[in-house]
């Protein structure tokens, strides 16, 4: 990530111009390392979000406020003491590198005028936001406590002297001469490894694209490494970034992979990326940033709680298998329990011939003419041997009764689950990664025990929306309790219901509102359908339709598990309607 000192730059250009006079009004710690500040400026209110997180480090104005904690931790109440109502009198940028300091203007308790200033150190897993004394120049408190067992040169604990970061003995890209550039691209190292190791504030990827503006060697392209470059095209492209930033027209870009997910961003065109992947224009350095740390967040945080989820649900999903065998492995051992009643039948009709403290006897079996050895226990008379018999031929014929209700209820136990993988897999936020969750702990699935500031109110479901080629609408569930909602409350018993056959998947509705479903709606739907199940990637999927009339729900049954009848199947590829774009339904 290409959060180097030239963005930072940026940023700070960014800040000046919007934040400068601006007040303070509330702060809030969303998370154990962000700090989220809103500042009334001339300009109308400002959001300004701040992140030291290791894999997200960085400074930025968002226009959305991230959830808060029902407490605000410690940090964030020393700031509220110590910043409330402060007005920010400067922004500045330390020597090129990534560290903004905000100067502010507060008063104290006895109510004298006091400046202050916040710190703020993005430097990957190093990052840190801290507020400083500008009187004594000492640390009152840091997001991140950093003690000498940690780091014995530099520790950042609230009362010790504030000290910079070491020094890389590098030249700030603002000092950079003409002269310096010649020095830079005739040394032995090629040109992009110069610049990158001699000017302060340049990333890997800037530096390959300053090279490569002025390469004059027989390589297409910066990836594979320049030989010779041209010094002036090299400062005049070093030069021309700078000059965008100082008169505020930067050129914020955002590169994306195939699947849509930000790889890097920076306020320039990087010319590493270009051939490599998509680009995304923005207007400011923060839309930028902001579309870069929400769509990869949003990414990792859907992908880290639906693995976690899919864990959970998994390991339950084999313990019932597990069941199953084990509950299949005693229906059969049940079923062969005849032989037990011949035994019963055929010793008291022997009894005469049994002897007490025999081990076995032989009698003739009436039933095929044959010998038969039937185990006796010595222990007990052969009267009392074959009541034995009766009593476990009578337990097998309860017991296979018992297995075959306790496999029904295993059965529909993983196909709810199974459901519920389904609904993880095709998972697109992480709301509705949380409503899985929540479904599951109000399943039993997975035990939670709420606290009353846990505690919150049902979200409206919110199923996609489509609209098809006739214009009809079709919605999907995002979950079971979506899916329940749907065919047994929004939708009316004329419209139709479909799900895919035998095959994890949502419930789709067809609204009809009083008119006849064509063909082609009912093909429409169907590709719908099949798109929102397990069986998105294959072809010809089966999915059952009817009216909602025909749905029902057992009583006692899971979310989303229902029974229907009078239905029809259609074999379809799954496919979303090209026009329009989907939609949540509201």
């Amino acid at each position: 990530m290409s959060f180097d000192g030239m963005v930072t730059y940026a940023a700070v250009k960014e800040f000046r111009d919007k934040l400068t006079l601006g007040k303070i009004e509330k702060i809030y710690q969303p998370q154990p390392e962000q700090l989220l500040f809103n500042i009334h400026t001339k300009q109308g209110k400002q959001k300004l979000f701040i992140s030291s997180a290791g894999n997200h480090s960085a400074a930025y104005l968002v226009n959305e406020t991230p959830e808060n904690p029902p407490e605000p931790p410690v940090f964030c109440m020393v700031l509220r003491k110590h910043l409330s109502a402060a007005r920010i009198s400067d922004i500045v940028q330390h020597e090129n590198d990534r560290i903004i300091e905000i100067i502010m203007e507060t008063v104290n308790e006895l109510g004298f005028s006091v400046n202050k200033k916040l710190i703020i150190e993005l430097m990957g897993k190093h990052s840190n936001i801290l507020l400083i004394d500008m009187a004594t120049d000492k640390i009152i408190d840091s997001i991140k406590h950093v003690s000498i067992d940690v780091n014995r040169a530099r520790q950042i604990l609230p009362g010790k002297a504030y000290q910079y970061p070491p020094a890389q003995e590098k030249t700030p890209f603002t000092e950079i001469t003409a002269d310096d550039m010649q020095r830079l691209t005739s040394s032995e190292l090629q040109p992009e490894r110069a610049i990158m190791s001699e000017v302060q504030g340049i990333s890997p990827a800037l530096a390959e694209s300053i090279a490569a503006a002025g390469n004059t060697s027989d390589v297409p392209d910066a990836t594979s490494g320049i030989s010779s470059c041209d010094p002036d095209a090299c400062f005049d492209a070093l030069r021309s970034i700078i000059y965008s930033l100082d008169e505020g027209k930067p050129s914020p870009v955002v590169y994306v992979d195939e699947t849509g997910k930000p790889v890097d961003f920076h306020i320039t065109p990087l010319t590493v990326y270009e051939n490599s992947y998509d680009a995304v224009e923005f207007d400011t350095f923060s839309e930028a940033a902001a579309y870069f740390f929400s769509h990869r967040e949003s990414s990792n945080t859907i992908k880290q709680k639906s693995n976690d989820l899919m864990r959970v649900v998994k390991a339950h999903l084999d313990k019932l298998k597990l069941k199953t065998q084990r509950l299949n492995e005693d229906l059969v051992k049940a079923e062969n329990s005849e032989k037990y009643r011949v035994y019963g039948e055929l010793l008291t009709a022997n009894l005469h011939l049994a002897k007490p403290g025999s081990s076995s006897i032989t009698v003739l079996n009436y039933y095929d003419g044959s010998q038969l050895d039937i185990p006796l226990d010595p222990k007990f008379s052969p009267s009392k041997n074959a009541q034995n018999y009766y009593k476990k031929y009578g337990k097998s014929k309860t017991a296979v009764k018992e297995k075959k209700v306790q496999l029904e209820e295993v059965g529909r136990e993983i196909e709810y689950l199974e459901s519920v993988v389904s609904f993880i897999d095709l998972a697109a936020s992480i709301e509705e990664i949380d409503l899985i969750k929540q479904e599951l702990i109000e399943s039993g699935v997975i035990r939670f025990r709420k606290t009353r500031k846990e505690q919150k109110k049902a979200s409206k479901p919110k199923p996609y929306s489509y609209t098809i080629s006739s214009g009809k609408t079709v919605l999907v569930g995002r979950n079971n309790k979506e899916n329940d909602w749907l065919t047994l409350k929004k939708a009316s018993g004329t419209d139709m219901w479909f799900h895919t056959k035998d095959i994890p998947g949502s419930h789709a509705i067809l609204f009809l509102e009083g008119t006849e479903p064509t063909e082609e709606d009912l093909f429409e739907t169907a590709a719908i359908a099949a798109f929102h199940s397990k069986g998105a990637d294959s072809e010809n999927v089966p999915v059952d339709y009817t009216k909602v009339r025909h749905v029902k729900k057992p009583s006692g049954a899971k979310p989303g598990m229902v029974i229907f009848y009078h239905n029809r199947t259609l074999y379809v590829t799954p496919k979303l309607p090209t026009e329009p774009v989907p939609t949540r339904s509201s």
